[in-house]
């Protein structure tokens, strides 16, 4: 890449920082690519989010067959949605064309193409050995999957608040998103914001110390939290996210899925979905608060 399309690539991004190797080296190049391609067009990332909710949905159906053909089809269209979820952050990013509606309805895709994936995988097991009690791990994996990618997703967004006051715009608070339902005046915004103040209550009902820590700053420092404490958040933060948080991502998640789908033992997801990464999640959660005190501790001595 040349050096200015090198930096339209870095400023189509969230932040590096943030992103974990496939992305890095696969989803988000081609993301770029195709938003480049869409930038003086009338498509608008919100249309590239639904076309993507409806091509990531046709995966857990094609899991659903017994099908090689039909399975790895369903792998496609689970990483063209992938790519298409990059496309439309990317092209908003290029473009300048965002909004707080199309943040949440991005955040919700990945939720509906998984939970149609854990509902035929439940089906098709219960095929196989005659039982719906399968039912009952898919739900849990499908709850444990909504917090995982819930306190991931807070933990991506609230180290782009110790990058730059630009880049940690989209980290929101409680308070800040009733202000944003309150506002609201259509239905389908409504209903999006009535169901993100549950996403951020958890986030931060799970986050004691780290509400404490931001407590602190906006006491003490306002919006000028200094440039080393910032520094000494985001290399904590960042080694956090390669060593542990990342395995919670779409990638570290279907990395075993892709794997297992085409087996036919796709119980085994379910075993690494509930049990391994609730693992990750308690660790993940454990270690981010311990960062917070100490960051807290310092501030306040």
């Amino acid at each position: 890449m040349s050096d200015t399309i090198n930096r339209e690539y870095e400023a189509s991004l969230k932040s590096i920082e943030t992103e974990n190797y496939p992305d890095q080296w696969f989803y988000r190049p081609i993301g770029f690519r195709i938003a480049k391609m869409l930038c003086n067009t009338k498509i608008t990332p919100n249309m590239i989010t639904v076309i993507s909710i409806f091509v990531g949905a046709a995966a857990g159906p094609l899991f659903y067959c017994n099908s090689l053909l039909l399975i790895l089809l369903g792998i496609v269209s689970l990483v063209i949605a992938n790519i298409l979820d990059c496309v439309d952050g990317q092209l908003a990013r290029l473009t300048g064309i965002k909004s707080e509606i199309g943040r949440i309805l991005d955040g919700f895709a990945g939720d509906i193409w998984f939970t149609l994936i854990y509902v035929f995988l439940a089906l098709k097991l219960k095929n196989e050995y005659g039982t719906g009690l399968f039912f009952i791990p898919a739900a849990i994996a499908g709850l444990s999957h909504l917090v995982q990618a819930n306190i991931t997703d807070y933990y991506k967004t609230l180290h782009l608040l110790f990058v730059s006051r630009e880049k940690g715009k989209e980290f929101q608070d409680l308070d800040e998103v009733r202000s944003q339902y309150r506002k609201n005046k259509s239905i389908i915004g409504k209903v999006l914001f009535f169901f993100y103040i549950g996403y951020t209550s958890l986030q931060e009902s799970a986050t004691p110390k780290l509400q404490r820590m931001l407590k602190t700053f906006r006491s003490k420092y306002g919006d000028d939290i200094p440039e080393d404490i910032r520094l000494d958040f985001r290399q904590r933060s960042e080694r956090l996210m390669k060593r542990c948080i990342d395995f919670m991502t779409f990638n570290g998640r279907t990395f075993v899925l892709f794997l297992v789908v085409p087996t036919g033992c796709v119980w085994i997801y379910f075993i690494y979905e509930i049990v391994v990464l609730n693992v990750i999640l308690a660790i993940s959660i454990r270690k981010h608060e311990k960062i917070c005190a100490k960051i807290t501790e310092r501030v306040e001595t």
